[in-house]
């Protein structure tokens, strides 16, 4: 995959995350509605690629704006990788020279590949994630489960012993992927369909949108490094 190819797609995806998690705020106060609906607007720019990189550019400034009024990335996780992704994207569209642009696209899938070592790591290191407590806590106390049905999941403690490890083994083992294209793919493949998961279970959908968009960089940097 060429740097420009990995740069659309990324900047594509991107844009699609933003409308989608912006759509939600439309029906808040005037003073919340217009910096979603200014989000939206530039977001469709992106995708038809209208004035390049200009609406990228105005996504980047607008994305200060929401920072100031929500005093910082009021969704934890999403909003930082979408905002690491989106400033990367803007500054390898403005440096001059190719070899900058590769470094701060580059960033941005090196970011990905330390995103899940370092969540696999925090929680190999956490006695109730390895005993399966912390998911069995999440599901019987939390406000994430989609249904209350899913609260039933916490009375099963070998399901989440396993769920728990298959989480910790896939972020820890994440960076190998790295050293081949087919590992590439199949450790993408598994991280997207956690993020699926978490989706599906807890409602967390914007993480899926989010990492994913960021997918391409880290296939184009694989490539760059083979």
């Amino acid at each position: 995959m060429t740097l420009d190819t990995a740069l659309r797609l990324t900047e594509v995806l991107l844009a699609l995350a933003f409308i989608q998690q912006s759509l939600e705020h439309l029906r808040g106060a005037g003073g919340e509605r217009r910096p979603f609906a200014a989000r939206i607007a530039l977001g469709v720019l992106v995708v038809a690629d209208i004035a390049a990189p200009w609406p990228l550019l105005g996504l980047a400034l607008l994305s200060l704006s929401i920072l100031h009024r929500f005093q910082g990335p009021y969704n934890g996780g999403s909003d930082r990788m979408g905002l690491l992704a989106l400033w990367c994207l803007v500054l390898a569209h403005v440096l001059p020279s190719g070899k900058a642009r590769e470094i701060a696209f580059g960033y941005l899938g090196a970011q990905l590949v330390l995103s899940y070592l370092i969540a696999g790591w925090v929680k190999l290191k956490n006695p109730e994630w390895r005993n399966g407590t912390a998911l069995r806590q999440v599901f019987a106390f939390s406000a994430y489960p989609v249904s209350e049905s899913l609260r039933g999941w916490a009375a099963r403690p070998r399901l989440l012993f396993v769920m728990s490890w298959a989480v910790i083994l896939l972020e820890i083992a994440f960076p190998l992927a790295l050293f081949s294209a087919p590992a590439l793919m199949t450790g993408l493949a598994l991280a997207a369909a956690f993020h699926l998961a978490n989706a599906c279970l807890f409602g967390l959908n914007r993480f899926f949108w989010t990492w994913i968009a960021v997918y391409p960089a880290l296939i184009w940097l694989q490539g760059r490094l083979s």
